[in-house]
């Protein structure tokens, strides 16, 4: 048999693969690439999240063509830039999985090059939200309340995402960050979390506040006891299983709204809210913008500038309701006076 037959049949076997399992093919491709393992945990968890949804539309990566690879992105509530990771994975799979087509047949070749591209009209910059120091205190009261008489996944889980909602409030990460922490990022001896990144250059530190640290020791222990495989700092499940950001979200809900939280606010506490809140907090204590950015992972000052300047109008705007408050309840009483003084001896 002609060699190029038999290289023929081997891509072709291998294509059958990823049609058939593209979870399994793709761990089976990542094993050969040289990622780090934080990186490889993040793309595993966006390839899943991608599989997912061609299950939903019933596409797979034979049939799957460039508006559906489009529309996929374009309904992530993500940012821009976060849209782009995905697209360069997909394209980069597709690029394997099709290596012996034309290029051209990748149909998520073309989008990340379109300028207007519906999926571009993602938001810059999540929306600049905080807890006030209410829900705050609140929030990290019931961190610590007892957790009560569960089960032992049920325990482990609950103790698992009290340290995640820790880490958001207390140490600024992202979810993609959260979901690839190893129980290695957290320093034991210091109040350290570091953040890994594919790009040595954008590896950092953040400044865990001390409730935090405090979380995150119960929560290392818990996981010890419980006995979880692998290195993930927050596993999805008992086997190790990575974190996606659904979960994370409903992990989050979950926490607010038990922390009694959840139902006085009229936008939602997402994980975008805690980080802000754990910015509000240092710019409260006096630190600078520019070390806030640093911990936030922010690339330019400005972005440290921009999310100083929200925070300041922020609290302008809860003093100013606050004072109300108090003006209103003031006039209360004042009523309630004047009404007992002319009422009936």
């Amino acid at each position: 048999m002609p060699l190029n037959a038999r290289t023929d049949d081997i891509f072709e076997r291998e294509r059958a693969s990823w049609y058939a399992d593209p979870v399994s093919a793709f761990d089976a491709w990542m094993a050969g690439q040289a990622f780090k393992a934080s990186s490889a945990n993040v793309y595993r968890a966006q390839w899943g999240l991608f599989v997912e949804w061609l299950d939903v539309k019933r596409v797979n990566l034979k049939t799957v063509d460039r508006p559906a690879i489009e529309q996929f992105v374009t309904q992530l509530d993500i940012r821009k830039p976060q849209r782009v990771r995905y697209l360069r994975l997909i394209e980069r799979v597709l690029d394997h999985v099709r290596q012996i087509e034309l290029a051209s047949t990748n149909p998520a070749r073309f989008i990340a090059q379109d300028g207007e591209a519906p999926w571009r009209d993602a938001r810059e910059n999540e929306p600049t939200g905080f807890l006030s120091h209410n829900e705050r205190a609140a929030l990290v009261a019931y961190l610590f309340s007892p957790i009560g008489d569960l089960s032992a996944g049920q325990r482990w889980r609950e103790s698992r995402d009290r340290a995640l909602v820790g880490v958001f409030l207390g140490g600024g990460v992202k979810t993609g960050e959260a979901a690839a922490l190893t129980v290695s990022s957290f320093d034991w001896n210091q109040p350290w979390l570091t953040i890994e990144a594919s790009n040595s250059a954008l590896i950092r530190q953040t400044r865990l506040a001390p409730f935090a640290v405090a979380l995150l020791d119960q929560w290392i222990s818990e996981r010890k006891t419980a006995g979880l495989p692998g290195d993930l700092l927050f596993p999805s499940t008992a086997s190790g299983r990575i974190m996606h950001k659904a979960t994370m979200l409903r992990s989050i809900d979950a926490v607010t709204l038990a922390a009694g939280i959840a139902d006085s606010r009229v936008a939602r506490a997402s994980p975008q809210t805690l980080r802000n809140t754990f910015a509000a907090d240092r710019f409260e204590s006096g630190t600078v913008p520019e070390q806030v950015g640093q911990w936030l992972g922010f690339q330019q000052d400005i972005s440290a500038h921009r999310l100083h300047r929200a925070w300041e109008r922020w609290k302008g705007e809860e003093i100013r309701e606050r004072d109300l408050a108090h003006a209103k309840h003031d006039a209360s009483l004042a009523d309630e006076r004047s009404a007992g003084k002319s009422g009936p001896e």
